[in-house]
């Protein structure tokens, strides 16, 4: 009988803390395009507290940046899975994943456009310390929250995982106000020993606070568990790296509470 009432108080003090990450989605708007998000935050209590930005992979807003999202709101923050893709759209296929990206992240205003309009919602609601936000990015979304940090938003810092390092505008000199954490994979093709030197170079004589930590062996999308179901079926160079993955969390959550003090 004792074990039988010890394993329901677990499980009711595992619902209840299940129970107090609520995830709902929000619609937002930038220009003429409509965005469809998802907010998570701990619903036990009505204090402020930081909010961060989740930018997708290339696939577009989907279950796993919305994972994220209830993942940072159940260590304390309010989360926004953001859509830079307009409606929601997601992809099936790299041709389209590839397509998707590309006008985005080649379009530097319209990427400021709908980052901005996801943080003005994030800041909107009352949860939320206006004062501190962060943004972190997965993939394309790591490449993303690079390029915001690079352009002077307004952010305390910006993490981007596996995230392309490359750009066509590098940070002018005393232009980026986040803090910079990069976590990429040794061996990621899509960010390389060449890009990884480069991006150093770039941050350092801009005036960056950055760190860039490499994960040995770990190709691109590390952090994401459909990554070799991604790899075998479109013959992409991906992995999962559980190691990598529960670090760069923890290296993550090490920088955020850093940056929000």
């Amino acid at each position: 009988m004792k074990t039988v009432l010890t394993a329901l108080v677990l499980f009711c003090s595992v619902a209840l803390v299940q129970a107090a990450v609520v995830g709902k989605a929000v619609t937002y708007q930038a220009g003429d395009t409509h965005l469809k998000g998802y907010l998570a935050f701990d619903d036990t209590s009505t204090q402020p507290r930081p909010g961060v930005l989740v930018v997708h992979e290339w696939w577009g807003h989907n279950e796993y940046a919305r994972q994220r999202a209830r993942m940072l709101a159940a260590l304390g923050y309010v989360a926004l899975a953001v859509d830079m893709y307009g409606d929601g759209k997601t992809a099936n296929h790299p041709k389209d994943a590839g397509a998707f990206s590309k006008a985005v992240a080649g379009n530097l205003p319209i990427a400021k456009q709908r980052f901005e309009a996801a943080m003005q919602l994030l800041k909107a609601d009352p949860l939320t310390d206006k004062s501190r936000v962060a943004a972190i990015g997965y993939c394309f979304g790591g490449g993303i929250v690079l390029a915001m940090a690079r352009a002077g938003e307004d952010l305390k810092g910006v993490v981007s995982f596996h995230g392309s390092l490359g750009t066509n505008s590098p940070a002018a000199k005393g232009m980026i106000k986040a803090s910079v954490l990069v976590l990429t994979g040794a061996a990621d093709p899509m960010a390389n020993d060449a890009a990884v030197t480069q991006f150093k170079q770039e941050m350092a004589a801009a005036g960056a606070k950055f760190d860039v930590i490499s994960y040995q062996g770990a190709r691109h999308a590390f952090t994401n568990p459909e990554a070799d179901k991604f790899a075998k079926e479109f013959n992409l160079p991906l992995a999962y790296d559980k190691q990598a993955d529960i670090d760069s969390w923890q290296r993550m959550q090490v920088f955020l509470t850093q940056v929000f003090k």
